[in-house]
């Protein structure tokens, strides 16, 4: 990961994928409030005389976002400024762009940038960087086994004890995930609810998971334990697709913030 850096004091950097379908299509995934809420985060887009204006995202209790758009020329790109994410930090420019390449798939292409005269801020640049590889994962297999959909999201956190490498192993022993490798089948053990599908990604560099699911619905996880400065949140972001999905997360979201109360028990039950 760099920053790229220019005389103006721009900052900026850039995380693309490809990824199928046409260009329509994938503006309907990054440009629209249900589209993000696919494979990324429960969203919302605000209009104003007809157009998007503010976009909301929701990461978790007290962990929600807005930015204000700044351009907007469907299905090719937009654009939106965000205060910065820590105190005093500058505003964040993000712009979206959509590229159509031969075989019927597009490119995505993520650019953040801000205007700084120090290095101070580029640790929040390469932090946001970070974290995007995950979720166009997620975005792929949306795309590839959903397109189109809607989508149920349930997202459940609790703090775990102890480091962020304990917190990973116990979630994944206790989903019965140790020992299971990338395109294996795989049932959750007794006394989980109801989970089962196919491995699709693991990784110690950030500790994610993602999984394809058929229990307890067509759908996706997205399994994590980040150490967030000093305490380690466990998170369980669930993707569930189809006309029955609203009523299944309805259905095992108490039982599976029970769950986690059980097994990560260092704070507060988790909250959806």
């Amino acid at each position: 990961m760099s920053v790229k850096k220019e005389a103006s004091g721009r900052r900026s950097i850039q995380v693309e994928v490809e990824v199928p379908g046409t260009p329509e299509e994938i503006w309907q995934a990054i440009a629209t409030g249900p589209g993000v809420t696919c494979w990324f985060v429960p969203t919302e887009m605000v209009e104003r005389d007809g157009k998007p204006a503010v976009i909301k995202h929701d990461f978790g209790p007290g962990m929600e976002s807005e930015a204000t758009v700044t351009a907007w020329d469907p299905p090719r790109r937009f654009a939106a400024e965000s205060p910065g994410w820590m105190p005093n930090s500058p505003p964040m420019a993000t712009e979206w762009s959509v590229e159509a390449r031969a075989g019927g798939v597009c490119v995505v292409r993520v650019v953040h940038s801000l205007f700084a005269s120090t290095d101070d801020w580029d640790g929040q640049l390469e932090g946001v960087e970070s974290g995007w590889p995950a979720f166009f994962r997620i975005l792929r297999l949306y795309l590839d086994h959903f397109r189109g959909q809607r989508c149920a999201p349930m997202q459940l956190m609790a703090p775990a004890a102890g480091t962020e490498a304990a917190g990973w192993d116990t979630l994944m022993t206790d989903l019965g995930l140790n020992g299971v490798t990338a395109g294996q089948r795989w049932t959750a053990p007794a006394g989980v609810p109801p989970l089962a599908g196919t491995l699709e990604h693991a990784g110690q560099g950030p500790y994610s998971a993602l999984l394809r699911l058929d229990k307890p619905g067509p759908g996706l996880a997205y399994l994590s334990a980040v150490d967030c400065g000093g305490s380690v949140l466990v998170s369980l972001y669930f993707y569930l697709y189809g006309e029955q999905a609203a009523g299944v997360v309805s259905r095992e979201k108490p039982l599976w913030q029970a769950w986690m109360g059980e097994h990560f028990p260092a704070g507060d039950a988790p909250k959806a």
